[in-house]
């Protein structure tokens, strides 16, 4: 926890860029009745039957100090999935930072091993030597700012029936076309010292030698 909370505690720095990667699924509903369109003070209805379509898999990534964020929508999440938002990550959206200092929870894709499961080896070593990779603690999910993306992407967007990931990745792009034009932030303010008076309990208790 400390750990990450250090990083959030960084100055910016466009060389060595603090961005903050997570994933969520999303079930895909597709209408059995057409829905009737709104009409003056009568808004669009839905029928209570649906057909379930799948679950296609959402990245995003956040850069919180500058208040942008990226999504990508793929079929699954296994490591080769992983492992391309990674690339794309270093080679589209920093390719001039020497290093890009991630922070993300510990799930058991979420390792440089999934690079050499996609790419070659020599690839794979390229794109690990530029990540500095900060993991949060297990059940401390909540201290990943793209958790709190996702979330609020979840009450902006994603609150009703999509139907193919083809439409959900123009919803998404839509949504972070006006969430960067915003450069919407997260205020972050928790702290080491935050912790250490807050969550004392869970820290190793000491005894006098």
């Amino acid at each position: 926890m400390e750990d990450v909370l250090e990083v959030y505690q960084r100055d910016f720095d466009p060389r060595r860029p603090q961005v903050c990667l997570d994933e969520a699924s999303k079930q895909l509903v597709g209408e059995v009745v057409q829905p009737l369109p709104p009409e003056p003070g009568q808004p669009a209805r839905f029928d209570y039957e649906y057909e379930r379509q799948g679950t296609a898999n959402l990245f995003v990534v956040t850069e919180p100090l500058v208040g942008q964020r990226w999504l990508r929508v793929t079929d699954r999440r296994t490591a080769v999935d992983f492992a391309h938002v990674v690339r794309w990550l270093l080679d589209e959206l920093y390719p001039r930072a020497d290093k890009v200092v991630l922070v993300m929870d510990n799930l058991n894709t979420h390792k440089p091993a999934s690079l050499y499961e996609a790419f070659a080896p020599a690839e794979a070593r390229r794109l690990a030597e530029r990540l500095e990779i900060h993991y949060t603690p297990k059940h401390g999910s909540w201290l990943n700012v793209a958790e709190i993306e996702l979330s609020i992407l979840a009450r902006q967007c994603l609150g009703r029936r999509i139907a193919d990931k083809e439409e959900l990745a123009r919803e998404v792009a839509a949504w972070q076309r006006q969430r960067n034009k915003a450069h919407g932030t997260v205020d972050w303010q928790f702290t080491t010292q935050d912790a250490r008076t807050k969550l004392k309990r869970l820290y190793p208790s000491t005894q006098p030698g």
